[in-house]
């Protein structure tokens, strides 16, 4: 199974990131060689299990399954970026502006409960943020174009009071997300 963990977006989150979206994509002009994520399967990851043998589903789902230890907090959404961080850019993705700090504590118990269970997660460090779009192919050019556009404004902000353990199931049609347990947070 294909797993991961996040934070899930309210569907007025979605149509106001999915609306930004559209207009960052005109805007940067990419044309086809922008592919951008559906706003349906946006979600904020903050860890990604990847294959996962069925038989070790169980003990993930338990752990993830009791409460995380932090107050539920509003996030902000707010700002482009893009990875990886030199070179033709990638992934083009929305920043956190509020919110961050607490997103980045309770991707730590999430991460922390992983490791106990042997989970080896992404070695680089955490950087919370929405993925709005992938190049096909892009130019280090790109990269510029995006820093220097004027999308600063407020973008979405969403009530965060759980986060979700995910099976993820990948087609030509695309993704097809499960959810399998949550955590709430207290």
């Amino acid at each position: 199974m294909r797993l991961f963990v996040a934070i899930d977006l309210d569907e007025g989150a979605r149509q106001a990131i999915a609306a930004f979206q559209q207009r960052v994509a005109t805007a940067l002009g990419a044309g086809r060689s922008l592919r951008t994520v559906d706003p349906a399967h946006m979600h904020l990851t903050l860890a990604f299990l990847g294959e996962i043998a069925e038989r070790d589903v169980p003990p993930i789902v338990d752990t993830l399954s009791t409460t995380v230890d932090s107050h539920p907090f509003a996030a902000g959404f707010q700002g482009l970026g893009v990875f990886p961080p030199r070179g033709a850019p990638r992934v083009l993705w929305l920043g956190v502006a509020e919110g961050a700090d607490e997103i980045l504590e309770v991707q730590r118990v999430v991460a922390s409960r992983l490791h106990r269970l042997g989970m080896r997660l992404e070695p680089r460090p955490f950087h919370p943020h929405l993925s709005l779009a992938r190049w096909r192919s892009s130019r280090p050019a790109d990269r510029l174009r995006v820093l220097s556009a004027e999308f600063r404004a407020a973008v979405a902000r969403v009530n965060v009071e759980r986060v979700t353990l995910y099976q993820s199931r990948l087609s030509p049609a695309g993704p097809a997300y499960t959810a399998l347990t949550h955590a709430t947070l207290t």
